[in-house]
């Protein structure tokens, strides 16, 4: 073989190689944002201070209410509260005292500890829709979720570059019965991904079994001492404890695993129609349910939450991405702040039924309020359609596009020498273009955010590729993330052990479906 061939065979090798490594599958994954941005402050000193105070008012002299739970009525008893009957009243000062001892951030740890996020301080962790009944696609349209679309949704969460954590009930799969579909859904997030997730809620044996499949797969020692689960405990507003709800908070903030405190508002019919009435009830309800933690294990992670939406007066309906929910979600983050707590609000809300404008004007509206108020944990910030009732494939991997652009306007402007680009425009001049020179081609791979989804090809080109719009472009994006999906490694002592648990489990007691 001559020097000349073996040459050209060389940088032919070369080439295949190139070719191979631009077509390979990757899974690119984004840290959590670390914002470099000031907080948008949208109250005053003296609006704060009203706020805090009326909270304590309602508090001390209304009172929250712990249904059906006599040992909480105990604790709060034992802790200095006024109880009458289910009425809890806390004494001023109390409720911010016992919230003291809650830690200001925290490591919530990943199967895949590359995957491990901060909650807290000038961190923003994303995570998936939460929750929906139904499922909607452009191909079968809106029909009851099953566990298959449960685990599709946990690959593309696994899939989705910008999102940092699996999320929970990515939507409620009602093939499988009420009583054991959460073993399901926690087995689909633990073998699927390495992400961080959430874990059951419904019902207290539930919980448990939450914690019991974690230290398998994390070892029983690192879950007593870590926390790997974050769960949603929603207040059932105004003002009322269930029972169903403090089961949770009370296994999980025993067992160190965090818990989000998160009052439910539907401004108008659950709070004051007013962005201040709001604003005291949601300081209240978190005090309250934050302090009842901290009787249960002083020093359990938990965030302060703050789910608000506003009601449309003629139809009842409720609206999302309006400016009185961004008013709201922007002065919780400043209380949660005065708190020293993690902040959970905003996400890609919007009532619309389709991935329409309606829902993309919405969502963003809401999504970047979030980054502007300080959330450190934004639940739905990705496939929420329809008021919440739908998680929608095709908006999945819209909102989780951009997704981007929050990690690019959190990072704030680049001063350094860089970022200056002083050296690029000495070296074009006056007249000249900056396309060629040194400076664009050292910079130009990451100078600005690229979409994976959206189109900007010429209308001729668009035209010959079908015309297709956003809803059809993200369908095909969603195939091709399903196709490509490479499920993480796992031990198989592991992966075998957390199948049996969930064998034995379901085998032990019948199906329910109420």
């Amino acid at each position: 073989m001559s020097d000349e061939t073996g040459g050209r065979r060389a940088r032919g090798g070369g080439g295949a190689a190139r070719r191979a490594d631009r077509t390979a599958v990757r899974q690119e994954y984004t840290r959590f944002i670390e914002r470099n941005i000031p907080n948008l402050e949208i109250l005053n000193e003296e609006a704060l201070a009203i706020i805090e105070a009326n909270a304590e008012t309602v508090l001390a002299e209304i009172g929250v209410n712990f249904v059906d739970n006599p040992a909480a009525l105990q604790r709060w008893r034992d802790a200095g509260a006024d109880v009458q009957g289910e009425r809890v009243r806390l004494p001023r000062g109390l409720a911010r005292a016992l919230c003291a001892t809650a830690p200001a951030q925290f490591i919530q740890h990943a199967r895949n500890p590359e995957r491990n996020v901060t909650i807290g301080g000038k961190g923003l962790v994303l995570a998936p829709v939460y929750g929906p009944p139904f499922v909607r696609d452009a191909e079968g349209g809106r029909r009851y979720a099953t566990i298959a679309d449960f685990r599709n949704f946990v690959r593309l969460g696994q899939m989705s570059k910008h999102l940092h954590h699996s999320g929970g009930t990515v939507c409620e799969p009602t093939d499988v019965a009420v009583n054991k579909r959460h073993l399901d859904m926690l087995h689909a997030h633990m073998t699927l991904a390495d992400k961080p997730y959430m874990g059951s809620v419904t019902e207290r044996s539930r919980c448990v079994d939450s914690v019991e499949m974690s230290k398998i797969l994390f070892g029983a020692d690192f879950v007593d001492q870590n926390t790997v689960m974050t769960s949603l405990i929603n207040i059932n507003s105004p003002l009322t404890f269930d029972p169903i709800m403090m089961d949770a908070l009370e296994v999980y903030a025993a067992a160190g695993q965090a818990c989000i405190i998160s009052p439910f508002i539907v401004g108008g019919a659950m709070a004051p129609v007013t962005v201040a009435g709001t604003l005291t009830q949601v300081l209240a309800e978190v005090l309250a349910g934050v302090a009842y933690s901290q009787l249960i294990r002083p020093g359990a992670p938990v965030i302060f939450g703050a789910f608000v939406t506003s009601i449309d007066m003629n139809s009842g309906a409720p609206t999302f991405g309006t400016p009185e929910a961004a008013q709201i979600t922007l002065g919780a983050g400043q209380l949660a702040r005065r708190l020293r707590l993690p902040y959970r609000s905003a996400g890609a809300f919007c009532g619309s039924k389709l991935p329409d404008a309606q829902a993309a004007y919405e969502s963003a509206n809401s999504l970047n309020i979030g980054l502007m108020s300080g959330v450190n944990f934004m639940l739905h910030a990705c496939g929420w359609l329809e008021g919440g009732l739908v998680s929608s494939y095709e908006k999945y991997v819209m909102d989780a596009d951009q997704l981007g652009i929050l990690h690019r306007l959190a990072a704030g402007i680049d001063m350094s020498a860089n970022g200056q680009a002083m050296e690029a425009i000495r070296e074009v001049g006056p007249g000249g273009h900056f396309l060629g020179c040194a400076h664009t081609q050292a910079n130009f791979k990451d100078a600005f955010w690229r979409t994976s989804l959206l189109d900007y090809k010429p209308f001729e080109t668009w035209e010959e590729e079908g015309a297709r719009d956003t809803v059809a472009l993200a369908g095909a994006r969603v195939q091709k993330m399903l196709g490509d999906y490479q499920a993480p490694d796992l031990d198989p002592g592991i992966a075998e052990a957390l199948a049996d648990y969930v064998a034995q489990k379901k085998a032990a007691v019948p199906d329910a479906f109420l």
